[in-house]
């Protein structure tokens, strides 16, 4: 930003209501910092937006100067695309407020949210709406990728519950977005992801859910692993809506209804929800149990906010991560052979692969609805390696890609846009299948000159 002169940024400041946080700051290196630690960007400036005021200053600001811009919700992104080297950051962190109307059922809610946000303050109600499966994700990113979870059976996708948004265009409008105001670009930011705007605030949709759920993990050995996925996905084509299980394979975490001795062995874990009391779903949870012989299982009434958290501790800042993901129609034979072979050469004990049940709700949209395409997507499959330091870097990564390399003869040939890393722009495209030219268009009406590229980019049409 050396365009750009002191006395420049002084008079950007003093239009802010947030501070403006510059590398002298004290307070610079825990702005910078994002939920993965692979990811190591020096922004110029960080402004910790107190409202859409601020934000509006934000883009007006890096339009005018030509510097590039990233923005953070919840920073929990795996390619790092809240923070952008040598520009300036529109940081929403400080924007988390969630109002719930419980009488019509609508939750409204900044784009700086958590999804813990959004749980605590809907389930005082007993209302919920599909999110995601930790609690420190952004409601922003998460939504504006697709969105899906352990609701997204019963209700479908984030994207099919948001009903109306406010976002900051590039040419510094604030343009109130739904099924009848801009309904092009309510339908590109269902799904395609950063690239059209900076958005303020989310409307969505509300469910009688909780407070008390059914939920819970099965734990089977390695050793019976095969039978227990093929049993899984012969399961999964009978069940109902009201039902969601996802496959989890890794060492086995110090669970207190585990024997330690079997801590830190290779493990499938099958992890179920239901938002139905225990009664009601209590076969089928004996049907899966007989799936093998677990080690150990702790299934039942639950809060539904603990179990949007339980996986927090699996998932927390300041480890090294990187992922590779394919969506599947169907579990084949040998793609089960493939996860097998790939679980059991984990490279770090923090490692796993996980099968994301979709289907049910999620799947019966048509997939031209929203700009998120994947509505054939039985299970999206994310290869998650993570690790704690730069020494174990080359290992991890490579057996993340040699896994996805093996995977895709048996996958579905796309992809979930919010599991891409930073290195699969080639992949953008898959993402977005038989969408990608409309939403092209869109970015070509709404951003023509690409001021929102600090994400998985859409790039406009020549213009």
């Amino acid at each position: 930003m050396n365009a750009v002169s002191r006395t420049e940024i002084d008079l950007f400041s003093a239009t802010l209501r947030g501070p403006l946080v510059q590398p002298a700051d004290p307070d610079y290196a825990a702005a910078r910092t994002l939920w993965n630690a692979m990811i190591e960007r020096r922004p110029a400036l960080i402004v910790r937006c107190a409202g859409s005021a601020d934000v509006l200053a934000c883009v007006g600001f890096a339009r005018e100067h030509g510097v590039a811009l990233a923005v953070r919700g919840g920073g929990h992104n795996i390619a790092g695309s809240a923070l952008c080297d040598d520009g300036l950051v529109a940081d929403l962190s400080a924007m988390r407020s969630v109002r719930v109307d419980p009488e019509r059922r609508l939750a409204y809610v900044e784009g700086g949210a958590l999804l813990r946000d959004f749980d605590h303050e809907a389930q005082a109600f007993g209302l919920a709406t599909p999110l995601g499966v930790n609690s420190t994700t952004g409601v922003a990113g998460l939504t504006l990728g697709g969105g899906f979870g352990w609701l997204s059976r019963k209700y479908g996708l984030t994207v099919d519950n948001l009903l109306a948004a406010d976002i900051v265009v590039a040419d510094g409008h604030r343009l109130h977005v739904s099924a009848d105001q801009h309904p092009d670009l309510f339908w590109a930011i269902r799904g395609g992801g950063g690239n059209f705007g900076i958005v303020t605030g989310f409307e969505f949709r509300l469910h009688p859910v909780g407070p008390s759920v059914t939920a819970g993990l099965i734990v089977f050995p390695a050793a019976q692993a095969k039978d227990v996925l093929t049993r899984y996905r012969d399961f999964v084509a009978t069940m109902g809506d009201d039902l969601s299980i996802w496959a989890v394979l890794r060492k086995a975490p110090p669970l207190p209804f585990l024997d330690p001795a079997v801590h830190g062995s290779d493990v499938l874990a099958l992890a179920l929800f239901s938002p139905l009391e225990a009664a009601a779903v209590q076969d089928a949870v004996g049907q899966v149990r007989a799936f093998g012989q677990p080690l150990g299982e702790h299934v039942g009434a639950v809060p539904y906010t603990a179990w949007q958290q339980a996986f927090d501790p699996l998932l927390a800042p300041g480890a090294r991560n990187y992922w590779k993901s394919h969506n599947f129609t169907a579990l084949s034979d040998e793609a089960i052979d493939v996860v097998l072979h790939y679980a059991a050469r984990l490279p770090s004990g923090q490692c796993e692969i996980f099968l994301g049940l979709l289907g049910g709700q999620a799947s019966r949209a048509a997939p031209t609805d929203t700009a998120y395409p994947h509505r054939d997507a039985l299970y999206a499959m994310n290869v998650h390696a993570r690790w704690e330091t730069p020494a174990e870097d080359a290992a991890c990564v490579a057996w993340a890609r040699e896994f996805f390399r093996a995977a895709a003869p048996h996958a579905a040939g796309s992809v979930y846009i919010n599991f891409l890393t930073q290195d699969e722009g080639e992949r953008i495209a898959e993402a977005y299948g038989a969408n990608y030219q409309r939403l092209r268009q869109v970015k070509t009406q709404y951003d023509p000159h690409n001021l929102f590229r600090a994400n998985q980019n859409i790039a406009p049409l020549a213009v």
